[in-house]
């Protein structure tokens, strides 16, 4: 389940990354990028982490004028995130990959309206609300360029938007990401609702287990849907990169 959580992850990445024609492999990592927007700008590794491969990655870091986020599957038992932090990487963020065998669907009061977005306007609408759940941008253009590749959804309570999330199918894995609630929409229930449609969908594209990255505050919900944890992702930033440094 760890390889079907990662593979799901960095294929969503690489997807995103070859529709701006800004996906790029090479032997030790890969990289994607996104115009406009701050997401996913990534580079992650194929393998652990040494001193070969993130030197590579630094040079890649230097050349572009992007802040790209460097995740880290905590999986080797190597302790070579350190390599990280010894090169001025700094920790941003930790999350939890979680994942859950699909073999039932999921009753739920229905008092939102779910929508794929399929449009001009509800990507416009998306880009905007984003952030203010998150604090960081996903591009009107990226949602319209990966359309029939990455379902991303707005969740609206009495026609009024509270809540994003993107599904992503690779194989029999149905991979859930951005599930984001509206500050003032918090604490109503309405992220386990969208939630539960998400794993309803899911089963109707024939997925059989469902996979996440949960952060702290999201965890308990997942826990309580059937969810396992099964490892840590720690997210890093490298500050002398990208526009800081363009900014100096």
């Amino acid at each position: 389940m760890i390889r079907k959580n990662i593979d799901n992850l960095t294929s969503l990445w690489e997807t995103v990354g070859k529709s701006f024609n800004t996906f790029f492999q090479f032997h030790d990592f890969a990289l994607s990028i996104a115009e406009n927007s701050d997401w996913p700008n990534k580079i992650w590794f194929m393998n652990d982490i040494n001193e070969h491969s993130l030197s590579g990655a630094i040079d890649k870091i230097n050349e572009n004028s992007i802040n790209f986020s460097i995740p880290y599957w905590d999986i080797y038992e190597s302790g070579s995130s350190g390599i990280l932090e010894d090169h001025g990487f700094t920790l941003k963020s930790e999350q939890v990959g979680m994942s859950m065998k699909l073999d039932k669907k999921f009753e739920y009061e229905k008092r939102l309206k779910i929508i794929e977005i399929a449009n001009e306007a509800d990507a416009g609408v998306f880009e905007f609300i984003y952030p203010l759940a998150f604090r960081y941008k996903i591009s009107q253009d990226t949602i319209l360029n990966t359309r029939g590749k990455i379902k991303f959804y707005l969740a609206l309570a009495d026609e009024k938007p509270v809540g994003t999330a993107i599904l992503y199918k690779t194989g029999d894995t149905a991979g859930i990401h951005g599930v984001g609630i509206l500050p003032e929409a918090r604490r109503k229930g309405f992220a386990e609702e969208i939630m539960k449609y998400l794993l309803n969908e899911s089963i109707l594209l024939g997925a059989k287990y469902s996979t996440l990255q949960a952060s702290n505050m999201g965890k308990a919900i997942y826990l309580r849907l059937g969810y396992s944890e099964d490892f840590l992702l720690k997210n890093y930033l490298f500050p002398e990169s990208g526009k800081e440094k363009k900014q100096s």
